[in-house]
C-alpha cells in the first residue's frame, strides 16, 4: 500500500469517527418536546437557536467529505496492480524425468507364477549375514 493510500484511509476513519461524534451529540426531533414539561434548559448549551444549525451544517460538510474519499479509496485500490495468486508469482520447473512411452514401462516386473507359495503355507525368511559398517575391520567366522 502506498503512502498515499495510507494517508486517505487515516483520513477516512477520522471523517467516519467524527461523523459519529457529531451525530451523537445533536438533539432529536422529540427532544423539544420536554421542554413543554420543565425540560426548558435542554436547548441552551448551544445559545437560543439550539444545536441545529451549526452542528448540522458540520454534520452536512463531513458526510460530503466521507462520500469524497470512498470514491477516492475506491479509485485508488482499483489501480493496485497485485497478482491475484501465488501461483501467478511462482515460475514453473523444468520436468524432472520424462513420461513413459506405454502404460507398463513405469510399473515393476510381474512374478511369475509359479514362484508364488501356495495357499495355507508361510512365508520363507531367508537371513542375510551381517556385515560389518564401513571402515571397521572385517571378523572372521570361527572355523
Amino acid at each position: 500500500m502506498s503512502w498515499v493510500q495510507t494517508l486517505a484511509v487515516v483520513f477516512h476513519v477520522l471523517l467516519a469517527s467524527s461523523i459519529i461524534g457529531l451525530v451523537l451529540i445533536q438533539r432529536g426531533k422529540g427532544a423539544d418536546a420536554g421542554a413543554g414539561f420543565g425540560a426548558g434548559a435542554s436547548g441552551t448549551v448551544f445559545g437560543a437557536r439550539g444545536s441545529g444549525s451549526f452542528l448540522s451544517r458540520t454534520t452536512a460538510i463531513l458526510a460530503t467529505l466521507f462520500f469524497v474519499t470512498s470514491l477516492l479509496l475506491s479509485y485508488l485500490f482499483s489501480q493496485q496492480q497485485a497478482p491475484t495468486s501465488v501461483v501467478d508469482r511462482v515460475q514453473p520447473a523444468a520436468p524432472a524425468a520424462p513420461a513413459p512411452a506405454s502404460p507398463q514401462a513405469g510399473m515393476l516386473p510381474s512374478v511369475p507364477v509359479e514362484a508364488t507359495p501356495a495357499a495355507g503355507t508361510a512365508p520363507t525368511v531367508i537371513e542375510e549375514p551381517a556385515t560389518a559398517p564401513a571402515g571397521a575391520p572385517a571378523e572372521t567366522p570361527a572355523q
